[in-house]
This record gives structure tokens, C-alpha cells and sequence, in this order.
């Protein structure tokens, strides 16, 4: 652990809140693949975008094709993975940005210190269980990942060879087998409005 380095100060959180016009948090969707989580982070955050709020999507696909491409699928990396998203969606929270994470994170324990971290810097931390049965999970399986899984080719895959800790009492809890995109969307819009972290709109 490096010793020889010092924090700078600048603006405080609620100097940039008031610049801004709005506050900071991290939309931390979880669940099986296939489950949604992406595809409703990428509605909410057009949704925030088009009504004129600063909002920012970090995709587990995308995310590990550049900061963590150095990172495998066993568990100690699947830590290693999480424990960096959670230092990022906290930069872009502080920034007064929402930042909308969607990542499997199937260990209930990553998601309490990501959790954790956001509390003791005083921002707000929105758990989404994006929730759906294996099997609908599987009917879906857009990459063909579940087959692959079924057939051995891909290892540690969560949901089939590797276990996902489903949320104890997440904020919000959504169903994609009955609920639509849109509807999901809404749902965590209001859900922030509910929260104060933006404005309803007059």
C-alpha cells in the first residue's frame, strides 16, 4: 500500500450538489445474467439523460475490456472485480453524477463493503435486485452462455457452477419476468425522486 501520497481537498459534495442542481449515488443492479440489468440501466439512464440529469452506466462487459481486462471469472478475481467498480461508482456519486452499476456481483459480502463504502462517505447506495427465474434466465441467454455452462465449456458461471447470493433487503426488487423494461425504469425514476437524489418535475 502506498504511503507517500496526500488527498486534495477541492470542492465539497454539497458545493457541487448545489452547482449542479442535483445529487450523487450509485444504482447498483444485481441478479443472474440475462436477468435485465443492463438493459434497464440503459433505459434509466436515457431516461435521466433526455430530462437534463448527469448519469453514467458501468457495465461488467464493458468494464472488463478496460480497467479490468486483467481480470478472470474465479473468486478471489470476481472480488478484485467488484472492489474496483465499488471505488469507481463512489468518484462518480461524489462527482454528483448517477452512476447506474450493473453487474452480476453474485457474493452478497462485495456488495456490503461497496455498500459500506458509500455510507461512510456519506452517499447514497440503491441495491436494485433485477430478479428472474433460472430457467426464464435461461430461455433468454442472449450470448449462449448458459449453454456453454450447461455443456462445461465455460467454468465458475454463476447461477449454474457457481452460486449467486441473492439481496436480503435490497431497496428495490424487480421481477423482469413480469414487469417491462419501461415499467423498471419508472420504478427506480420515482424511487429517486422518492429519495431526494433528483427533483420531481413541476
Amino acid at each position: 500500500m502506498a504511503t507517500n501520497i496526500t488527498w486534495h481537498p477541492n470542492l465539497s459534495y454539497d458545493e457541487r450538489k448545489t452547482l449542479r442542481k442535483q445529487a450523487g449515488c450509485t444504482v447498483w443492479f444485481t441478479g443472474l445474467s440475462a436477468s435485465g440489468k443492463s438493459t434497464i440501466a440503459c433505459a434509466l439512464e436515457q431516461l435521466l439523460l433526455q430530462k437534463g440529469l448527469s448519469a453514467y452506466r458501468l457495465d461488467g462487459d464493458n468494464i472488463r475490456f478496460g480497467l479490468n481486462k486483467d481480470l478472470g471469472f474465479s473468486e478471489k478475481d470476481r472480488n478484485e472485480n467488484i472492489r474496483r467498480i465499488s471505488e469507481v461508482s463512489k468518484l462518480f456519486a461524489d462527482s454528483c453524477t448517477i452512476s447506474l452499476t450493473s453487474f452480476i456481483s453474485p457474493y452478497r459480502a462485495d456488495r456490503d463493503r461497496a455498500r459500506e463504502l458509500h455510507k461512510e462517505a456519506g452517499l447514497k447506495f440503491i441495491e436494485v435486485f433485477v430478479d428472474v427465474p433460472l430457467d426464464v434466465a435461461e430461455q433468454r441467454d442472449p450470448k449462449g452462455l448458459y449453454k456453454k455452462a450447461r455443456e462445461g465449456v465455460i467454468k465458475d458461471f454463476t447461477g449454474i457452477s457457481a452460486p449467486y447470493e441473492a439481496p436480503e433487503s435490497p431497496e428495490l426488487h424487480l421481477r423482469t419476468d413480469t414487469k417491462t423494461i419501461e415499467e423498471c425504469a419508472a420504478i427506480i425514476y420515482e424511487y429517486l425522486i422518492t429519495e431526494k437524489i433528483i427533483r420531481k418535475e413541476a
